[in-house]
């Protein structure tokens, strides 16, 4: 683009076209393989600024934009990412605080966050040229943030967006997905208001519910094309918020290849007890290590291992001595997906005893239920949040409430000694398990969603 010397604007226009070609080489991370682009910084300050890049390119990928990508305690992602390959959505991947490297032979980009000093040259540009993004940004600071971490996520969101702007100009996605309600979707909404890039959100359990969730959840998820929630009560918590009904999606997640069913043990004299938690407050542990001294008080014998790790460890581990239960229960801490599914193949009953914590954070349907089931193991579970969803008592599972040691006594007594009751609750366990959480056929109505925006860029670029 050309402009004579007096012509009005032209000298912002120039300062525009500089700081834009200035960051799309400070923004861009690793060129992705195959995709030749001859950028140009026509077109700042006219239409769109990010105007699109000529050259060849792949044929429109989902960008997938994570927090923290893979994570060893989120291999529900991992296997929808699997399922939706195995649908045969392309996909780029990028996580923005840990993680990184590949995945299932695909590369993670890592955020480099030395590249957020690349926003001293957008920050100046976006007040030239987008004040309608600067005004948005400046309501939403007038939100107090329900807690610090948020706010860092969220402003962790701001920044991935802006340094990735250039290079998500020239990926040109026909679809960007945040995965989280928290950072990612942060990041989506400003990819969008910058360039117009067709976007998705999700919330799920922590977006909604920890200190009554994220501070700008519907502000980022209205625009949104659709909103992925993986339970009826994340749904419920959605509208709740304001969200429009006909966006909120419940898609669960699932399992790539369901367990081998093993056969049900007998006779179950010492009952193998199995917990897969993080060691937090929502996972009700306390209430737990009550339970196991009720089952000793009653003469049950048993065996329990917690896996997981926490920051409540060394708490349990005193109450555990305080109760009386230490040679009974073992905290054997983080066991990897590998090991998990040892453990289940040893376990008869999988417990979780979640609750409400005090800053409202809960579960929404813990994936080792349905893995559980799947495998065959009874599940005995509380009633909060979303695990009803999959365990009606005396249907698939056993419910009870927690802080109610001697009811989850008489469940666990019941469980040893009836074998039809057990077979009946393992058989039905199973049929919901093949029903609602196949990760292929679940990644698959995702790839639906996907496609609907995805025909709509390609039709429209086709004739520019």
């Amino acid at each position: 683009m050309s402009c004579g010397s007096e012509e009005p604007g032209c000298e912002v226009r120039r300062l525009g076209a500089a700081l834009d070609e200035a960051t799309c080489r400070l923004a861009s991370p690793q060129p992705v393989e195959g995709l030749t682009i001859h950028d140009s910084a026509e077109g700042a300050c006219q239409g769109s600024p990010f105007k699109a890049a000529t050259g060849r390119r792949t044929p429109y990928p989902i960008a997938y934009i994570f927090t923290t990508f893979p994570k060893s305690t989120e291999t529900f992602l991992q296997r929808e990412i699997t399922g939706l390959r195995g649908n045969g959505v392309e996909l780029r991947l990028y996580s923005m605080w840990g993680g990184g490297g590949e995945f299932d032979g695909l590369p993670v980009v890592n955020f480099p966050k030395w590249k957020l000093l690349s926003l001293l040259g957008w920050l100046p540009w976006l007040a030239v040229c987008r004040p309608g993004v600067v005004a948005d940004l400046i309501r939403g600071a007038g939100q107090r943030p329900p807690s610090l971490l948020n706010l860092f996520e969220n402003l962790l969101g701001l920044g991935f967006g802006l340094v990735y702007a250039a290079h998500f100009r020239r990926l040109r996605p026909a679809h960007v997905h945040a995965v989280w309600g928290g950072g990612p979707a942060a990041a989506a909404w400003l990819l969008s208001r910058l360039d117009g890039h067709r976007y998705s959100g999700a919330g799920h359990a922590y977006d909604l519910y920890q200190n009554g969730g994220d501070g700008w959840l519907r502000r980022k998820l209205e625009p949104a094309l659709f909103i992925h929630t993986s339970t009826e009560m994340g749904r419920r918590t959605l509208l709740e918020k304001g969200l429009p009904a006909e966006k909120i999606h419940v898609i669960r997640r699932g399992l790539t290849v369901l367990p081998p069913f093993k056969p049900l043990r007998t006779p179950r004299h010492k009952l193998r007890l199995l917990c897969v938690a993080r060691l937090v407050p929502k996972k009700g542990l306390d209430h737990q290590m009550r339970i196991y001294a009720a089952l000793k008080a009653a003469g049950v014998k048993f065996e329990a291992r917690i896996a997981g790790g926490g920051p409540l460890r060394k708490a349990l581990e005193s109450l555990a001595v305080e109760l009386d239960v230490t040679d009974d229960v073992a905290l054997i801490g983080h066991r990897s997906q590998a090991e998990i599914a040892e453990h289940l193949a040893w376990a008869d009953v999988l417990v979780h005893t979640g609750v409400v914590a005090a800053d409202g954070d809960r579960d929404g349907l813990p994936n080792v239920i349905p893995e559980a089931m799947g495998a065959g193991v009874l599940v005995v579970t509380s009633p909060a949040a979303a695990t009803t969803e999959a365990i009606n008592d005396r249907e698939t599972g056993r419910v009870a409430v927690p802080e109610d040691a001697w009811a989850w006594v008489e469940i666990l007594r019941e469980l040893r000694d009836d074998d039809v009751q057990a077979e009946r609750l393992r058989i039905a366990a199973r049929a919901w398990v093949e029903e609602n959480f196949d990760a292929g056929k679940n990644s698959g109505r995702l790839a639906a969603l996907y496609r609907e925006p995805t025909g709509r860029t390609a039709a429209r670029e086709a004739t520019e």
